[in-house]
């Protein structure tokens, strides 16, 4: 599957080293003028990261949108929005050595069990440049559900990311199997090296004793708390509660070892081989805008737009 959605729907395109990466996305209401200069704020978060750093990628990408159909001077006509950003900084030469070996954990081995054949050129569409189109319908999806007061944050810890979102109303979601933790976890399980998700205080709500839990009604009657805590991340049953919804994502160390790895030949034999790509020392301060962005998209499809 390359699309996330039902009636807010992104479809995804592109390669590492193809010649663009890009996303069809269909659902959008007609008559919103776009932020464009929010998608390239989205964009440079993407690229830079939200902490400046000197571990991340020295590919400099200038990721500029164009704009293929959907929109007519910077207004969405309702029709699909389709966009694409051209790959203008890769070395596929680099990657020439990886031709017939599978690097460990990577997506080398299982794209060629599945499919008979992949794209060695900087993982191919396993890599992380693929959330680029991912990012751009995000921002959009981010300034549709800002007019119904919806907006996200996150912050950034070791190496989980945890997210906000405030303003949702209660009554989101479906029971049983279409709940909003379930929807939400499947969309940020998408993103290239995610390895866990989990909803409201994981992590310290198994020691609580039984009778702390459960949030408690605010009896206070301020009208800006529905409970005194949030345990529970503003969903309860599968369904928003109208809280603030909180969420974790993990996500794993950078898997490319530039000293050196065992590779996997293609006729079974192991190789030691030092890759020539550029590549993160570590993507993780890259991942918070990717994070709030399938959020938004999420909810996009969950919430009528107008």
């Amino acid at each position: 599957m390359n699309s996330i959605g039902n009636t807010f729907r992104l479809t995804t395109f592109g390669e590492s080293h193809g010649p663009a990466v890009g996303g069809v996305l269909d659902g959008c209401p007609a008559g919103v003028v776009l932020d464009l200069a929010f998608i390239r704020q989205e964009l440079q978060r993407r690229r830079q990261g939200d902490t400046p750093s000197s571990h991340i990628t020295t590919r400099q990408e200038p990721d500029e949108v164009e704009w293929l159909s959907g929109l007519y001077q910077g207004c969405t006509l309702g029709t699909p929005i389709a966009f694409m950003v051209r790959n203008r900084d890769c070395r596929s030469e680099d990657y020439q050595q990886l031709h017939d070996c599978c690097r460990p954990g990577h997506a080398d081995y299982t794209y060629q069990e599945k499919y008979g054949r992949r794209d060695p050129r900087g993982g191919g569409r396993a890599s992380g440049r693929e959330t680029v189109a991912r990012v751009i319908a995000g921002a959009i999806a981010k300034q549709l559900l800002r007019t119904q007061g919806i907006s996200f944050s996150s912050t950034l810890s070791d190496r989980t990311i945890s997210c906000t979102i405030l303003g949702i109303p209660a009554g989101v979601g479906q029971p049983i199997f279409d709940r909003l933790g379930a929807r939400l976890g499947a969309a940020m399980l998408s993103i290239p090296s995610a390895m866990s998700f989990a909803v409201g205080d994981p992590y310290g709500s198994w020691q609580l004793p039984q009778h702390e839990f459960p949030d408690q009604w605010n009896t206070l009657g301020s009208g800006d708390k529905l409970t005194l805590t949030n345990h529970c991340g503003g969903i309860q049953g599968g369904i928003s509660n109208g809280m603030p919804v909180v969420f974790h994502v993990s996500f794993h160390s950078p898997v490319t070892q530039p000293d050196g790895m065992l590779c996997r030949l293609d006729s079974g034999d192991l190789k030691t081989v030092a890759p020539q790509g550029r590549h993160d020392h570590d993507h993780i301060t890259r991942l918070p805008v990717i994070v709030e962005s399938m959020a938004a998209l999420t909810l996009a499809d969950l919430i009528p737009l107008h």
